[in-house]
């Protein structure tokens, strides 16, 4: 009987494997589609857009850092290899009157900057380590360089495209922003999907053993050079539905997407998510989305404030946002987290109003140093004043100060705190 029990267990114990399995995906799939009719305006749509496509870049570049341990700071080329091909696939079926629909043409930018990862990566995935992330910065101003002065297929750095003038989808001629939204939304499922997919594979788990032990893995008959190569080639693949996705999102492939400017932004997303987490660059790249659109309307200094934060999370957080949220629901999953509520506030939140008192006095010297004549009214944190009153400044600095020496001071409890829940 009790054999039979367990029989009957058997397929239960799947199916509730296959739910929870695929409970994630469904719930993306369900925010997605109702993110529209919470934030309607075509302003926040664009956002959205530009969230989506960095995600799957960001995740493409997590196969080649996170997933295989090839550290690329030219990466960014397959992202405008697809957008530019995209434009001129875009360009020329409208000329020719093809009847290829919008939706399909992210393909051809995939399966074109896939071909150029064959090509780059046939002879840079040889190596490994440093010399590897030598080579991929070489190549990344090679094509930066050309692409200014290349018209054949840069057109001297930009080219442009109407999306609108394509075949219709079933009606749809993506005139509206809201249209793009879920055109975009559907290749952001499809791509990570498929870059999960591969991360199950015997190739991607090859690539997480290359990357932790590539001398063990040649020991075992696999050869970690060609496992880089099908990783290059697979992330270049994504780079470039990336690329495609932003052309048709912006109407505009321009040579900024080739640029080790680029690069490295993408290898900071990473980072900041954490590359050890398959989600992650998501983490990443919805924080940077939103800190570089919604942060540069209100100051000019949003730059200065993501690379603080970068450097905060490299320096204290190495395993970055998903490193610091796995943490905390471990600790809430075991039920501790109570003893936690005390200390976190006690030190965090001194912290985050020391760090505003910072960032404060940082916006006084950046606007007094470029004083326009007559321009010494000032609106910070919804509060107008003259940057000739010394109250500003002084109420600024002891925020600073007395926020951050409180932290400073209830940094120890918090710590003793984590140490009592951990054992």
């Amino acid at each position: 009987m009790k054999k039979n029990n367990s029989v009957l267990r058997g397929p239960d114990v799947a199916l509730r494997s296959l739910s929870n399995t695929l409970l994630p995906w469904v719930a993306a799939v369900v925010i997605l589609t109702m993110l529209p009719s919470v934030f309607a305006a075509n302003s926040t749509i664009t956002i959205m857009n530009q969230m989506a496509i960095t995600i799957i870049f960001a995740l493409s570049y997590n196969m080649l850092l996170g997933q295989a341990g090839m550290l690329s700071f030219g990466h960014a080329i397959y992202l405008g290899f697809g957008g530019f091909m995209c434009i001129h696939v875009m360009n020329h079926l409208q000329a020719v009157g093809v009847p290829i629909p919008l939706p399909f043409l992210p393909l051809f930018a995939g399966f074109f900057s896939m071909g150029m990862a064959m090509l780059i990566g046939s002879f840079s995935t040889r190596r490994s380590g440093t010399v590897f992330a030598m080579i991929s910065l070489g190549v990344v101003e090679l094509v930066a360089s050309y692409s200014i002065i290349g018209y054949s297929f840069f057109r001297g750095g930009g080219v442009g495209g109407d999306r609108t003038l394509g075949v219709p989808f079933f009606g749809v001629e993506f005139l509206r922003q809201i249209e793009v939204y879920y055109l975009i939304s559907f290749w952001l499922v499809v791509s990570v999907g498929l870059m999960y997919l591969f991360t199950q594979t015997p190739m991607g788990r090859m690539a997480n053993a290359v990357r932790d032990n590539p001398e063990r893995a040649e020991y075992l008959g696999y050869s970690a050079r060609w496992v880089r190569f099908f990783s290059f080639c697979a992330a270049g693949f994504f780079a470039g539905v990336a690329g495609g996705l932003f052309a048709i999102n912006y109407e505009l492939a321009t040579a900024e997407n080739l640029s080790v400017q680029a690069s490295g932004t993408i290898l900071m997303i990473a980072f900041l998510g954490g590359i050890g987490v398959f989600y992650g660059p998501i983490l990443g790249a919805v924080v940077f989305t939103l800190l570089q659109t919604v942060l540069s309307l209100h100051t000019d200094l949003w730059q200065l404030y993501v690379g603080v934060l970068f450097l905060a999370a490299v320096m204290f957080f190495p395993s970055g946002l998903a490193g610091v949220l796995i943490m905390h629901l471990s600790v809430i999953g075991q039920n501790r987290w109570v003893g936690l509520i005390g200390p976190y506030f006690k030190t965090v939140g001194p912290a985050v109003i020391g760090t505003l008192g910072v960032c404060g006095l940082v916006e006084l010297v950046f606007h007094s140093r470029h004083l326009a004549r007559g321009g010494q009214e000032m609106t910070l944190f919804w509060i107008t004043f003259h940057t000739s009153n010394p109250a500003p400044w002084l109420i600024a600095a002891g925020v600073a100060i007395i926020g951050i020496w409180i932290s400073k001071r209830n940094a120890p409890a918090l710590s003793t705190a984590w140490l009592a829940i951990c054992d």
